[in-house]
């Protein structure tokens, strides 16, 4: 059997953010989602999860109907282009320093909302996004995808991923971001009055090693290249989801044959994995959800296939956990998904 790559999900709490700047402008929320192969009835379940294709595909379905980039949650359109552009900026910079410095200063001429500003101190550099009036939670969503996008697109002007040593958000952020610490890898204060992230100023130095040439692949694969591509694999959190794949069909391995396969001890093991904000239990869970949301879209698996796949004796055992893991039963999710398939200006 071929094992997955069980990508991570995406929270429905993020897709509902994500909407909700068209759904205000008068647009039909549901044909959207369904353009981006997303069924509207998951938005009724606040358990739900999609894919990040399906994700990046709606972040492309709002981008192309409002012509906007900042999908309809700022004060005003931030135009088609606008992104492409500030990248063919930075590619022709030295060092990551002067290339967030220039595209800062380009989208500081274009944004209406907030101003992104990179500020050094004592050897520390922090992104900020300084807002220009109240915010409220769509201007609010924008704010936060545009520092994770600057994060995604500052790993990749170098080709390594940077270490965050804290992500900054504003007490009206509370419970908006789920996956915020799993996204940076690095812990979330929700005191302060901006949004951003810190980062050991040496990376400012770092030459930018892309260039016109393979920005052109990039911007192909934008937004999906900005989500995946420089998630910390290093982590230990990651490496203990990668060992458990590949027992996703069977008995999956307690933490202490984790830790000894680690060469870790089960105190060690668990005190790291409180450092990185997660827990075993949740790291199997979170696992055996995202592989099945893989496997319900592929129409050949039946529920016993899947569930066997997924190391469950029985389909019903499966069927509990899934509703349990995302608020519905794994057929009503599998047909709710698959009677998207086919329907024309699918995206999916």
């Amino acid at each position: 059997m071929v094992i997955p790559a069980t990508r991570h999900t995406v929270a429905i709490l993020q897709v509902r953010q994500l909407l909700q700047g068209a759904v205000a402008r008068g647009h039909d929320g549901d044909a959207l989602l369904e353009r981006a192969g997303i069924a509207p009835a998951l938005l009724r379940s606040p358990l739900s999860r999609v894919t990040q294709s399906q994700y990046a595909a709606l972040i492309r379905v709002l981008s192309r109907r409002l012509r906007d980039e900042l999908w309809g949650l700022g004060g005003r359109p931030l135009h088609l282009g606008t992104f492409a552009q500030a990248c063919r900026l930075m590619v022709g910079c030295r060092t990551l320093g002067e290339a967030l410095r220039t595209g800062f200063h380009y989208y500081h001429l274009q944004l209406a909302d907030f101003v992104p500003r990179l500020v050094v101190d004592s050897g520390q550099a922090q992104l900020r996004l300084i807002s220009r009036g109240p915010r409220e939670p769509m201007s609010g969503y924008a704010d936060r995808t545009f520092c994770f996008f600057s994060y995604g697109l500052a790993s990749w002007l170098v080709a390594r991923r940077i270490p965050v040593g804290g992500v900054m958000y504003r007490p009206m952020d509370l419970g908006c971001s789920s996956d915020a610490e799993r996204l940076f890898q690095a812990p979330v204060r929700y005191h302060h009055p901006w949004v951003g992230f810190c980062f050991d100023a040496h990376w400012l130095d770092q030459p930018v090693v892309q260039t016109a040439q393979t920005l052109q692949a990039f911007l192909q694969d934008a937004p999906g290249s900005l989500l995946i591509r420089y998630r910390d694999e290093g982590s230990l959190a990651e490496r203990i989801r990668r060992h458990l794949r590949r027992h996703l069909d069977g008995d999956m391995p307690t933490l202490e044959a984790v830790g000894r396969a680690m060469a870790l001890g089960p105190q060690t093991l668990r005190r790291r994995l409180r450092e990185e904000g997660q827990g075993f239990q949740s790291i199997k869970d979170d696992l055996r959800r995202d592989a099945a949301i893989e496997f319900l879209a592929q129409a050949g698996l039946t529920l016993p296939d899947i569930a066997g796949r997924l190391g469950f004796s029985e389909a019903s055992t499966f069927h509990r956990a899934f509703k349990s893991w995302t608020g519905l039963a794994p057929g009503v999710y599998r047909e709710q998904q698959l009677r998207l398939r086919g329907r024309p200006g699918s995206e999916a």
